[in-house]
């Protein structure tokens, strides 16, 4: 068997790795729900937090996006993974609500970076333990915080960024670009 055809079925694999669980809960199976929300709750409960800002916001969104997964679960055909199904579903009930918020009722600050424009997505904080991390990007400024997310860390690129939010381009590096300032400047005394 080819290198090419031992990749494909290991794909295949792992986009179908819980098959079962997922044709169970197309048929109503409650069980099977319990199990999926048990699977992917804690990661999709991270991502509400670090789009939203705050805990009682993103427990409202998990919920949501459960709620709207099972009810569209016939919907889903196994052409990526469950869990990146999921995911954007979670990310779009965020910046839903996001939006109902008034995320972007002032426009974006619209400064292009004429720095280096290839994007380094480490944000040179490797040394810093995740809670002041976590905390710092929780004080970013809404519109940073979810572009610098987005980006950075849900691995979205500008484009797609600037059409999840309705923004240009260069609105989505030029936030990007602030916030990982904003960080940094947050950060430097731990890093000292």
């Amino acid at each position: 068997m080819s290198l090419a055809c031992k990749l494909y079925q290991l794909n295949a694999t792992y986009i179908n790795i819980h098959s079962d669980l997922i044709e169970a809960c197309k048929k109503g199976d409650r069980k099977a729900q319990s199990r999926i929300y048990k699977l992917y709750s804690r990661a999709m409960f991270n991502i509400c937090t670090r789009i939203l800002g705050d805990r009682d916001t993103a427990e409202d969104a998990l919920q949501e996006s459960f709620v709207s997964a099972f009810g569209n679960i016939h919907r889903f055909e196994g052409r990526s993974s469950f869990g990146a199904w999921l995911k954007r579903i979670v990310v779009n009930k965020c910046l839903s609500m996001l939006n109902k918020r008034k995320l972007f009722s002032e426009p974006l600050e619209e400064n292009i970076v004429d720095e280096d424009t290839t994007e380094d997505r480490s944000g040179g904080v490797a040394d810093l333990d995740s809670r002041q991390i976590h905390e710092a990007i929780k004080n970013l400024p809404e519109g940073c915080r979810v572009i610098f997310t987005l980006y950075q860390l849900e691995g979205y690129d500008h484009q797609e960024i600037s059409e999840i939010l309705n923004v240009s381009v260069s609105t989505s590096k030029s936030q990007f670009h602030r916030a990982k300032k904003l960080l940094q400047d947050a950060l430097s005394p731990a890093l000292r």
